[in-house]
């Protein structure tokens, strides 16, 4: 940048600190604003509790087939070894040129599909599902009274041997562009969004299992970011605050997944949807473990309506084109 000469040296050189300022935060500005934004996503549930319409069924898990930019990825593969494969062909979505799944924890009732659906649909296509994004602790040993709790320890073994690969995150990572897995999500906000007395195995021995690794997937659009979570073990205020680190100044458009809220007093919804305003959240499909009553109590307290904030069934989803579609259940 060219600095501007004034007859007199000192304000000459207060001009061109200023202009030099100025000319760095609008080559900022600029950056951000030719960021690559998704132009088209669809996120269709395929897990969850409740069952929409006649087709799928409903159990204790989660999983979500995210298509952006016609890029399709696996959230999660649910708790049954073949309930998302049956619900995939209820609905008539073709999962076998899927390549990548993230899986967003270590839980059973978010990786127990995968390797089913890998032998199942390598079938047809032996890349498909056959990269797996995962963050860094999700391999830790969880040690109990009855033996092994991990059971991703298992699946390792049994899918590398299929040809599959994991690729272990220990931060943020885009894995298209426009579209950010969050890695490890910082615990900023003390948010206790998990359960049980579990405990996980570290370098420094035995600590409480706060499952560490837990993480989302985040897709930049042109309305704002759409956040997609399993279980929201992080938060979903610490995870919504570490996705504006990255994408500065953006609202978020849509929440879509569980934030493990069904158990929340109401003092720690409200004090939750407190939180969420300051991120002007236009849409919530809320999934799995987020809770009906929980759900409803965010939709009044961020000002939602029937329309923009939904208990998810399977079939629900959401897109850039016509928002949320949740069925005629939970409609």
């Amino acid at each position: 940048m060219t600095a501007v000469r004034l007859k007199d040296s000192g304000r000459g050189m207060l001009m061109s600190i200023t202009l030099l300022f100025l000319a760095v935060g609008l080559v900022g500005k600029t950056a951000a604003q030719t960021q690559h934004q998704i132009q088209a996503f669809k996120i269709t549930i395929l897990s969850t509790m409740l069952v929409g319409d006649t087709a799928g069924l409903g159990e204790w898990g989660f999983a979500a087939l995210v298509d952006v930019d016609g890029h399709r990825m696996l959230v999660d593969t649910g708790a049954h070894p073949d309930t998302v494969i049956r619900n995939a062909h209820d609905l008539h979505v073709d999962l076998s040129s899927v390549q990548e799944v993230i899986l967003t924890h270590y839980h059973w009732d978010h990786v127990s599909g995968l390797l089913t659906l890998r032998r199942e649909l390598m079938k047809d296509n032996p890349k498909a599902l056959s990269i797996v994004h995962v963050s860094d602790g999700i391999f830790d040993s969880r040690p109990s009274e009855t033996g092994e709790r991990n059971q991703m320890l298992a699946i390792r073994k049994e899918f590398e041997a299929t040809g599959g690969r994991f690729i272990v995150h220990s931060s943020g990572a885009e894995l298209i562009p426009g579209v950010w897995f969050t890695g490890p999500v910082p615990r900023v906000y003390p948010e206790h969004n998990w359960s049980g007395p579990g405990k996980v195995l570290t370098a420094s021995g035995l600590i409480e299992d706060n499952i560490p690794e837990d993480s989302s997937l985040v897709v930049d659009t042109p309305k704002g970011l759409v956040v997609i979570t399993g279980c929201g073990h992080a938060g979903i205020v610490n995870i919504v605050t570490f996705a504006e680190k990255h994408f500065v100044d953006r609202p978020i458009y849509g929440i879509v997944g569980g934030l493990h809220l069904f158990a929340a007093t109401d003092e720690v919804v409200d004090w939750t949807a407190s939180k969420l305003r300051v991120f002007h959240v236009a849409n919530l499909l809320a999934a799995h473990c987020t809770g009906i009553e929980a759900t409803f109590r965010l939709r009044q307290d961020l000002d939602l309506s029937r329309k923009t904030a939904v208990v998810a069934s399977v079939g629900s989803s959401f897109s850039l084109a016509d928002g949320i579609e949740a069925g005629p259940l939970v409609k």
